[in-house]
Protein backbone atom coordinates (compact mmCIF):
# COMPACT_ATOMS: atom_id res chain seq x y z
CA UNK A 1 0.00 0.00 0.00
CA UNK A 2 1.56 3.00 -0.59
CA UNK A 3 0.29 6.51 1.35
CA UNK A 4 -0.10 10.03 0.00
CA UNK A 5 0.03 12.83 2.64
CA UNK A 6 -0.36 16.44 2.81
CA UNK A 7 0.27 19.69 4.90
CA UNK A 8 -2.68 21.72 5.49
CA UNK A 9 -2.85 25.36 7.80
CA UNK A 10 -5.28 25.55 9.83
CA UNK A 11 -7.44 28.05 11.20
CA UNK A 12 -6.03 27.51 14.32
CA UNK A 13 -2.87 28.32 12.82
CA UNK A 14 -1.58 24.74 13.17
CA UNK A 15 -0.11 22.79 10.25
CA UNK A 16 -1.52 19.46 10.44
CA UNK A 17 -0.08 16.63 8.41
CA UNK A 18 -2.80 14.15 7.04
CA UNK A 19 -3.15 10.74 5.39
CA UNK A 20 -5.53 11.89 2.78
CA UNK A 21 -5.62 8.70 0.69
CA UNK A 22 -3.62 5.32 -0.52
CA UNK A 23 -3.62 3.18 -3.70
CA UNK A 24 -2.51 -0.18 -4.50
CA UNK A 25 0.87 -0.69 -5.83
CA UNK A 26 0.66 -1.70 -9.95
CA UNK A 27 2.60 -4.80 -10.81
CA UNK A 28 4.94 -4.19 -13.95
CA UNK A 29 3.30 -7.17 -16.21
CA UNK A 30 3.15 -7.78 -19.64
CA UNK A 31 -0.52 -8.56 -20.72
CA UNK A 32 -2.85 -5.24 -20.71
CA UNK A 33 -4.18 -3.73 -17.34
CA UNK A 34 -5.94 -1.51 -16.09
CA UNK A 35 -4.03 1.87 -14.11
CA UNK A 36 -6.08 3.42 -11.44
CA UNK A 37 -4.94 7.21 -10.79
CA UNK A 38 -5.86 8.17 -6.86
CA UNK A 39 -8.17 10.48 -5.76
CA UNK A 40 -6.71 14.02 -5.85
CA UNK A 41 -5.43 14.46 -2.31
CA UNK A 42 -8.38 16.84 -0.40
CA UNK A 43 -7.31 20.89 0.03
CA UNK A 44 -8.82 22.65 2.58
CA UNK A 45 -11.33 25.23 1.99
CA UNK A 46 -11.21 29.02 0.69
CA UNK A 47 -12.04 31.79 2.88
CA UNK A 48 -15.46 32.96 2.16
CA UNK A 49 -15.98 35.57 -0.54
CA UNK A 50 -18.28 37.02 -3.26
CA UNK A 51 -18.34 39.27 -5.77
CA UNK A 52 -18.89 42.82 -4.45
CA UNK A 53 -21.75 44.03 -5.93
CA UNK A 54 -21.50 47.70 -4.80
CA UNK A 55 -18.77 50.15 -6.00
CA UNK A 56 -18.65 53.74 -5.43
CA UNK A 57 -17.62 56.61 -2.44
CA UNK A 58 -18.91 55.81 0.41
CA UNK A 59 -22.50 57.62 1.09
CA UNK A 60 -23.95 56.21 4.61
CA UNK A 61 -24.69 57.76 7.87
CA UNK A 62 -21.75 59.38 9.97
CA UNK A 63 -19.71 56.82 11.57
CA UNK A 64 -19.99 56.00 15.54
CA UNK A 65 -16.29 54.85 15.88
CA UNK A 66 -13.42 57.25 14.24
CA UNK A 67 -9.88 56.84 14.39
CA UNK A 68 -6.96 54.23 14.18
CA UNK A 69 -7.26 51.69 16.72
CA UNK A 70 -5.33 52.48 20.01
CA UNK A 71 -4.38 51.92 23.79
CA UNK A 72 -1.94 54.03 26.26
CA UNK A 73 0.97 55.60 23.78
CA UNK A 74 3.92 55.01 25.65
CA UNK A 75 6.41 57.89 24.00
CA UNK A 76 5.80 60.49 20.69
CA UNK A 77 8.17 58.43 19.05
CA UNK A 78 10.88 55.39 19.34
CA UNK A 79 14.12 56.66 20.20
CA UNK A 80 16.97 56.01 17.76
CA UNK A 81 19.76 53.69 19.56
CA UNK A 82 23.13 52.41 18.40
CA UNK A 83 23.51 48.67 17.16
CA UNK A 84 22.97 45.93 19.60
CA UNK A 85 25.37 44.31 21.84
CA UNK A 86 26.46 41.22 19.51
CA UNK A 87 25.72 43.22 16.14
CA UNK A 88 29.75 42.72 15.20
CA UNK A 89 30.78 39.98 17.75
CA UNK A 90 30.93 37.46 13.84
CA UNK A 91 33.72 36.65 12.64
CA UNK A 92 33.23 37.40 8.43
CA UNK A 93 35.78 34.79 8.41
CA UNK A 94 34.56 32.74 5.79
CA UNK A 95 35.30 29.50 8.68
CA UNK A 96 32.83 28.02 10.84
CA UNK A 97 32.76 29.15 14.67
CA UNK A 98 31.04 26.63 16.24
CA UNK A 99 29.78 23.18 16.53
CA UNK A 100 27.47 21.69 13.87
CA UNK A 101 24.07 21.26 14.97
CA UNK A 102 23.45 18.49 12.50
CA UNK A 103 25.74 16.84 9.28
CA UNK A 104 25.78 19.86 6.80
CA UNK A 105 24.52 21.95 9.54
CA UNK A 106 25.52 25.36 10.41
CA UNK A 107 25.20 26.83 13.75
CA UNK A 108 22.58 29.38 14.48
CA UNK A 109 19.51 30.88 12.60
CA UNK A 110 16.09 30.85 13.65
CA UNK A 111 13.48 28.13 13.87
CA UNK A 112 15.94 25.32 13.27
CA UNK A 113 15.87 23.50 16.42
CA UNK A 114 13.96 21.03 14.97
CA UNK A 115 10.42 22.78 17.25
CA UNK A 116 7.44 22.71 15.01
CA UNK A 117 6.28 25.97 13.48
CA UNK A 118 3.03 27.41 14.46
CA UNK A 119 1.59 29.87 12.08
CA UNK A 120 -0.23 32.06 14.65
CA UNK A 121 0.37 35.96 15.47
CA UNK A 122 2.83 36.21 18.37
CA UNK A 123 2.63 40.29 18.99
CA UNK A 124 0.55 42.90 18.43
CA UNK A 125 2.44 44.53 15.74
CA UNK A 126 2.15 40.68 13.46
CA UNK A 127 -1.33 40.78 13.84
CA UNK A 128 -2.15 44.82 12.73
CA UNK A 129 0.54 43.97 10.06
CA UNK A 130 -0.78 40.73 8.82
CA UNK A 131 -4.48 42.49 8.86
CA UNK A 132 -3.06 45.29 6.76
CA UNK A 133 -1.49 43.03 4.27
CA UNK A 134 -5.49 40.90 4.32
CA UNK A 135 -7.04 44.45 3.60
CA UNK A 136 -4.52 44.76 0.69
CA UNK A 137 -5.48 41.31 -0.74
CA UNK A 138 -9.16 41.82 -0.19
CA UNK A 139 -8.92 44.70 -2.32
CA UNK A 140 -7.24 43.24 -4.85
CA UNK A 141 -9.46 40.46 -5.40
CA UNK A 142 -12.17 42.71 -5.99
CA UNK A 143 -10.24 45.06 -8.73
CA UNK A 144 -9.29 42.30 -10.83
CA UNK A 145 -12.87 40.67 -10.83
CA UNK A 146 -14.41 44.67 -11.17
CA UNK A 147 -11.89 45.48 -14.21
CA UNK A 148 -13.14 42.42 -15.92
CA UNK A 149 -16.82 43.03 -15.45
CA UNK A 150 -16.70 46.68 -15.86
CA UNK A 151 -14.96 46.89 -18.91
CA UNK A 152 -15.89 45.08 -22.67
CA UNK A 153 -13.91 43.19 -24.69
CA UNK A 154 -13.56 45.58 -26.87
CA UNK A 155 -12.44 48.20 -24.72
CA UNK A 156 -9.85 45.41 -23.46
CA UNK A 157 -8.94 44.34 -27.26
CA UNK A 158 -8.74 48.77 -28.19
CA UNK A 159 -6.17 48.69 -25.28
CA UNK A 160 -4.46 45.68 -26.62
CA UNK A 161 -5.29 42.77 -24.21
CA UNK A 162 -5.89 40.01 -25.88
CA UNK A 163 -8.48 36.94 -24.34
CA UNK A 164 -5.09 35.85 -23.06
CA UNK A 165 -4.34 38.10 -21.27
CA UNK A 166 -8.15 39.00 -19.78
CA UNK A 167 -7.78 35.21 -18.46
CA UNK A 168 -4.44 35.69 -16.92
CA UNK A 169 -6.16 38.98 -14.56
CA UNK A 170 -8.42 36.18 -13.52
CA UNK A 171 -5.67 34.02 -12.50
CA UNK A 172 -4.65 36.70 -10.49
CA UNK A 173 -7.71 37.36 -8.66
CA UNK A 174 -7.78 33.52 -7.86
CA UNK A 175 -4.15 33.78 -6.38
CA UNK A 176 -5.85 36.35 -4.09
CA UNK A 177 -8.19 34.02 -3.02
CA UNK A 178 -5.59 32.05 -1.98
CA UNK A 179 -3.51 34.80 -0.12
CA UNK A 180 -7.16 35.63 1.98
CA UNK A 181 -7.58 32.09 3.08
CA UNK A 182 -4.06 31.86 3.84
CA UNK A 183 -3.75 35.29 6.27
CA UNK A 184 -7.55 34.77 7.52
CA UNK A 185 -6.67 31.20 8.76
CA UNK A 186 -3.43 32.80 10.12
CA UNK A 187 -5.38 35.71 12.11
CA UNK A 188 -8.74 33.47 12.94
CA UNK A 189 -12.19 34.71 13.81
CA UNK A 190 -11.79 38.38 13.88
CA UNK A 191 -9.64 38.65 10.73
CA UNK A 192 -11.06 41.32 8.46
CA UNK A 193 -13.76 40.55 5.68
CA UNK A 194 -14.55 41.65 2.55
CA UNK A 195 -15.55 45.58 2.11
CA UNK A 196 -16.74 47.71 -0.84
CA UNK A 197 -14.74 49.57 -3.16
CA UNK A 198 -13.68 52.60 -5.29
CA UNK A 199 -11.58 53.08 -7.69
CA UNK A 200 -10.43 56.12 -9.61
CA UNK A 201 -10.57 54.95 -13.08
CA UNK A 202 -12.84 55.37 -16.03
CA UNK A 203 -11.26 53.38 -18.59
CA UNK A 204 -9.01 50.36 -19.06
CA UNK A 205 -5.35 51.68 -19.54
CA UNK A 206 -6.52 53.94 -16.24
CA UNK A 207 -7.60 50.55 -14.85
CA UNK A 208 -4.45 48.78 -15.63
CA UNK A 209 -2.03 52.12 -14.47
CA UNK A 210 -4.00 51.96 -11.02
CA UNK A 211 -3.70 48.23 -10.71
CA UNK A 212 0.28 48.68 -11.05
CA UNK A 213 0.22 51.16 -8.66
CA UNK A 214 -2.12 49.42 -6.18
CA UNK A 215 -0.03 46.16 -6.25
CA UNK A 216 3.17 48.13 -5.79
CA UNK A 217 2.75 49.72 -2.22
CA UNK A 218 0.77 46.06 -1.73
CA UNK A 219 4.27 44.53 -2.42
CA UNK A 220 6.04 47.20 -1.05
CA UNK A 221 4.11 47.50 2.28
CA UNK A 222 4.52 43.78 3.11
CA UNK A 223 8.33 44.15 2.43
CA UNK A 224 8.40 46.76 4.98
CA UNK A 225 7.40 44.49 8.11
CA UNK A 226 8.08 41.63 6.54
CA UNK A 227 11.88 40.96 8.52
CA UNK A 228 10.49 42.61 11.84
CA UNK A 229 7.68 39.94 12.42
CA UNK A 230 7.94 38.26 15.97
CA UNK A 231 6.35 35.06 14.14
CA UNK A 232 9.13 34.76 11.58
CA UNK A 233 7.03 31.21 10.87
CA UNK A 234 4.50 33.63 9.57
CA UNK A 235 7.28 35.02 7.85
CA UNK A 236 8.14 32.39 5.58
CA UNK A 237 4.34 32.20 4.48
CA UNK A 238 3.86 35.67 3.67
CA UNK A 239 7.31 35.36 1.87
CA UNK A 240 5.70 32.79 -0.65
CA UNK A 241 2.28 34.92 -1.33
CA UNK A 242 4.17 38.21 -1.76
CA UNK A 243 6.73 37.02 -4.38
CA UNK A 244 3.74 36.07 -6.55
CA UNK A 245 2.39 39.70 -5.65
CA UNK A 246 5.73 41.09 -7.09
CA UNK A 247 4.79 39.25 -10.67
CA UNK A 248 1.51 40.60 -10.18
CA UNK A 249 3.12 43.84 -10.19
CA UNK A 250 4.99 43.75 -13.33
CA UNK A 251 2.67 41.97 -15.05
CA UNK A 252 0.73 45.40 -15.27
CA UNK A 253 3.47 47.04 -16.23
CA UNK A 254 4.13 45.04 -18.76
CA UNK A 255 0.09 45.68 -19.57
CA UNK A 256 0.87 49.40 -19.52
CA UNK A 257 3.87 49.07 -22.00
CA UNK A 258 6.52 50.27 -19.61
CA UNK A 259 9.88 48.36 -19.08
CA UNK A 260 9.04 45.62 -16.30
CA UNK A 261 11.68 45.77 -14.04
CA UNK A 262 13.61 48.82 -13.83
CA UNK A 263 15.04 48.55 -10.45
CA UNK A 264 18.06 46.33 -9.42
CA UNK A 265 16.02 46.27 -6.34
CA UNK A 266 12.51 46.51 -4.30
CA UNK A 267 11.21 48.98 -1.64
CA UNK A 268 9.77 47.88 1.40
CA UNK A 269 7.96 50.97 3.09
CA UNK A 270 6.39 51.29 6.75
CA UNK A 271 2.61 49.72 7.26
CA UNK A 272 1.57 53.55 7.75
CA UNK A 273 2.77 54.62 3.98
CA UNK A 274 0.55 51.53 2.86
CA UNK A 275 -2.55 51.94 4.86
CA UNK A 276 -2.71 55.63 3.61
CA UNK A 277 -2.71 54.68 0.44
CA UNK A 278 -4.63 51.48 0.30
CA UNK A 279 -7.30 52.90 2.54
CA UNK A 280 -9.03 55.92 0.42
CA UNK A 281 -10.58 53.25 -1.85
CA UNK A 282 -12.22 51.52 0.56
CA UNK A 283 -15.34 52.48 0.71
CA UNK A 284 -17.22 50.05 3.44
CA UNK A 285 -16.74 46.93 6.01
CA UNK A 286 -19.27 45.42 7.74
CA UNK A 287 -20.11 45.93 10.90
CA UNK A 288 -17.87 45.25 13.89
CA UNK A 289 -15.05 45.21 11.15
CA UNK A 290 -11.44 44.76 12.72
CA UNK A 291 -10.36 48.54 12.92
CA UNK A 292 -6.50 49.10 12.25
CA UNK A 293 -3.91 50.99 14.63
CA UNK A 294 -1.97 52.68 11.00
CA UNK A 295 -1.82 56.02 10.37
CA UNK A 296 -3.44 57.63 7.66
CA UNK A 297 -1.64 60.79 6.06
CA UNK A 298 -2.78 63.42 4.29
CA UNK A 299 -3.04 63.31 0.17
CA UNK A 300 0.12 64.68 -1.65
CA UNK A 301 -0.88 65.65 -5.47
CA UNK A 302 1.90 65.21 -7.88
CA UNK A 303 0.40 68.27 -10.42
CA UNK A 304 3.14 67.35 -12.91
CA UNK A 305 2.99 63.44 -12.38
CA UNK A 306 4.64 61.62 -15.41
CA UNK A 307 1.71 59.54 -17.53
CA UNK A 308 2.88 56.74 -19.42
CA UNK A 309 0.12 57.13 -22.14
CA UNK A 310 1.94 60.12 -23.54
CA UNK A 311 4.36 59.50 -26.21
CA UNK A 312 6.05 62.67 -24.15
CA UNK A 313 5.57 61.33 -20.46
CA UNK A 314 6.55 64.08 -18.23
CA UNK A 315 5.67 67.29 -20.31
CA UNK A 316 2.29 67.15 -18.48
CA UNK A 317 -0.09 69.32 -15.93
CA UNK A 318 -2.78 67.84 -13.90
CA UNK A 319 -3.23 64.68 -15.87
CA UNK A 320 -4.38 62.42 -13.25
CA UNK A 321 -7.64 60.74 -11.84
CA UNK A 322 -6.40 62.44 -8.62
CA UNK A 323 -6.18 60.41 -5.46
CA UNK A 324 -3.06 59.06 -3.40
CA UNK A 325 -1.79 56.58 -6.22
CA UNK A 326 -2.18 59.97 -8.81
CA UNK A 327 -3.43 57.08 -11.34
CA UNK A 328 -2.70 58.76 -14.98
CA UNK A 329 -5.94 59.73 -16.81
CA UNK A 330 -6.31 59.44 -20.67
CA UNK A 331 -8.96 62.37 -21.15
CA UNK A 332 -6.52 65.31 -22.26
CA UNK A 333 -4.42 62.74 -24.33
CA UNK A 334 -5.06 63.30 -28.04
CA UNK A 335 -4.61 60.29 -30.79
CA UNK A 336 -1.53 62.06 -32.34
CA UNK A 337 0.54 62.33 -28.45
CA UNK A 338 -1.16 58.70 -27.36
CA UNK A 339 2.09 56.46 -27.09
CA UNK A 340 -0.37 53.34 -27.88
CA UNK A 341 -0.82 54.66 -31.36
CA UNK A 342 2.61 54.66 -32.40
CA UNK A 343 3.74 52.03 -34.54
CA UNK A 344 8.11 53.66 -33.49
CA UNK A 345 10.20 51.51 -31.66
CA UNK A 346 11.15 53.29 -28.30
CA UNK A 347 7.45 55.13 -28.76
CA UNK A 348 5.00 52.49 -28.90
CA UNK A 349 3.22 51.20 -25.61
CA UNK A 350 1.23 48.38 -26.12
CA UNK A 351 1.54 45.41 -24.08
CA UNK A 352 4.55 43.66 -24.76
CA UNK A 353 7.22 41.37 -22.88
CA UNK A 354 9.55 44.48 -22.50
CA UNK A 355 9.14 48.37 -23.91
CA UNK A 356 12.35 50.55 -24.04
CA UNK A 357 11.10 54.18 -23.88
CA UNK A 358 13.52 56.74 -26.30
CA UNK A 359 12.47 59.58 -23.96
CA UNK A 360 12.05 58.70 -20.63
CA UNK A 361 8.69 59.39 -18.08
CA UNK A 362 10.83 61.32 -15.82
CA UNK A 363 14.77 62.38 -15.51
CA UNK A 364 17.36 63.62 -13.07
CA UNK A 365 16.73 67.65 -12.78
CA UNK A 366 13.11 67.46 -13.30
CA UNK A 367 11.11 70.40 -12.00
CA UNK A 368 8.51 68.59 -9.93
CA UNK A 369 5.11 70.22 -8.64
CA UNK A 370 3.39 69.14 -5.55
CA UNK A 371 0.38 70.12 -3.58
CA UNK A 372 -0.84 68.39 -0.75
CA UNK A 373 -4.41 68.54 1.72
CA UNK A 374 -4.53 69.62 5.27
CA UNK A 375 -5.01 67.05 8.17
CA UNK A 376 -8.38 65.91 9.80
CA UNK A 377 -9.98 64.33 6.57
CA UNK A 378 -12.43 61.25 7.23
CA UNK A 379 -11.24 58.87 5.22
CA UNK A 380 -11.37 54.72 4.07
CA UNK A 381 -13.78 52.19 5.61
CA UNK A 382 -17.29 53.94 5.94
CA UNK A 383 -14.99 57.63 6.80
CA UNK A 384 -14.29 56.52 9.94
CA UNK A 385 -10.66 57.10 9.77
CA UNK A 386 -9.22 60.31 9.93
CA UNK A 387 -5.95 62.16 8.25
CA UNK A 388 -3.39 63.08 10.39
CA UNK A 389 0.12 63.87 10.97
CA UNK A 390 2.72 65.48 13.20
CA UNK A 391 4.13 67.36 10.73
CA UNK A 392 3.07 71.07 10.84
CA UNK A 393 4.19 72.24 7.59
CA UNK A 394 6.99 69.69 5.33
CA UNK A 395 10.51 71.38 4.16
CA UNK A 396 11.69 68.29 2.01
CA UNK A 397 10.66 65.78 -0.52
CA UNK A 398 12.03 62.24 0.29
CA UNK A 399 12.76 60.35 -2.74
CA UNK A 400 12.12 56.17 -1.56
CA UNK A 401 13.05 53.50 -3.59
CA UNK A 402 15.27 50.34 -4.04
CA UNK A 403 18.21 50.89 -0.75
CA UNK A 404 17.67 54.72 -0.89
CA UNK A 405 16.07 57.38 1.02
CA UNK A 406 17.15 61.08 -0.52
CA UNK A 407 15.82 63.97 0.44
CA UNK A 408 15.65 67.38 -1.66
CA UNK A 409 14.18 70.61 -0.20
CA UNK A 410 10.84 71.88 -1.29
CA UNK A 411 11.16 75.19 -2.65
CA UNK A 412 8.55 78.00 -2.76
CA UNK A 413 6.39 76.36 0.65
CA UNK A 414 3.03 78.84 -0.07
CA UNK A 415 -0.54 77.53 0.77
CA UNK A 416 0.74 73.97 0.91
CA UNK A 417 1.98 73.92 -2.39
CA UNK A 418 5.96 73.96 -3.31
CA UNK A 419 7.91 72.20 -5.91
CA UNK A 420 11.26 70.33 -5.69
CA UNK A 421 13.91 69.02 -8.15
CA UNK A 422 14.18 65.55 -9.17
CA UNK A 423 17.55 64.33 -7.71
CA UNK A 424 20.44 62.23 -9.67
CA UNK A 425 21.27 59.50 -7.39
CA UNK A 426 22.54 55.85 -8.18
CA UNK A 427 21.91 53.28 -5.29
CA UNK A 428 25.21 51.82 -6.94
CA UNK A 429 26.74 52.61 -9.95
CA UNK A 430 24.88 52.40 -12.85
CA UNK A 431 21.54 51.86 -11.06
CA UNK A 432 19.41 55.26 -10.94
CA UNK A 433 17.59 55.06 -7.70
CA UNK A 434 14.99 57.34 -9.19
CA UNK A 435 12.99 54.90 -10.94
CA UNK A 436 9.92 52.98 -11.51
CA UNK A 437 7.10 53.56 -9.37
CA UNK A 438 8.25 55.00 -6.44
CA UNK A 439 6.95 56.38 -3.58
CA UNK A 440 7.55 60.49 -3.02
CA UNK A 441 6.97 61.55 0.88
CA UNK A 442 6.84 65.12 2.18
CA UNK A 443 9.08 65.48 5.64
CA UNK A 444 10.02 67.77 8.17
CA UNK A 445 13.42 66.53 8.27
CA UNK A 446 16.09 65.02 6.44
CA UNK A 447 16.72 62.12 8.69
CA UNK A 448 19.09 59.44 7.89
CA UNK A 449 17.74 55.88 7.70
CA UNK A 450 18.16 52.93 5.95
CA UNK A 451 16.01 49.89 4.87
CA UNK A 452 15.56 48.47 7.84
CA UNK A 453 14.85 51.39 10.14
CA UNK A 454 12.82 53.61 7.44
CA UNK A 455 9.72 53.19 9.82
CA UNK A 456 11.61 55.70 12.11
CA UNK A 457 10.74 58.28 9.66
CA UNK A 458 7.13 58.53 10.50
CA UNK A 459 6.88 60.69 12.90
CA UNK A 460 8.49 63.62 10.51
CA UNK A 461 6.31 61.90 7.22
CA UNK A 462 3.23 64.75 6.34
CA UNK A 463 2.56 62.88 3.78
CA UNK A 464 2.66 60.18 0.56
CA UNK A 465 2.07 59.96 -2.66
CA UNK A 466 3.10 56.95 -5.22
CA UNK A 467 5.62 58.99 -8.28
CA UNK A 468 5.51 57.12 -11.42
CA UNK A 469 9.54 58.02 -12.47
CA UNK A 470 10.31 55.10 -15.18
Amino acid sequence: MVGFRASVLTSSGAALLCLVSRCLAIPVVSDATTTFTPPAASAPPQVSHTDVTSHGPYTGPQPTTTGALSTNVLAPSIPALPPGPNAYSYKRTGKLHAPEPAPYTPSGGDGTNGSAPVYRPLSDFDYESIALALYQEWIELDLFHWGLATFSVEEFEKAGLTAEDRFLIEFMADQEVGHATLLTNILGAQAPKQCTYNYPVSNVREYIDFCQKLTRFGESGVYGFLNHLNAHDVGQLLLQSISTEARQQMIFRQFEGLFPMPVWFEVGVPQSWAWSLLAPYISSCPENQTRLIWENYPEVFILNQPNPARIDGSDVRNETTGGYTNTLSTKDVSPEDDCLNSDEVGVNCSPGITRNRSQPLSYPGRQVFLKWDDPGKPIGPNNSYITSTSVKTPSFAAWVNQLNVTYTPLEDVSDNTAWTIQPNTSTYAGDPAVNGTMFLVLTDLDLYVTPFNISQMNPHVYGVALYQSG
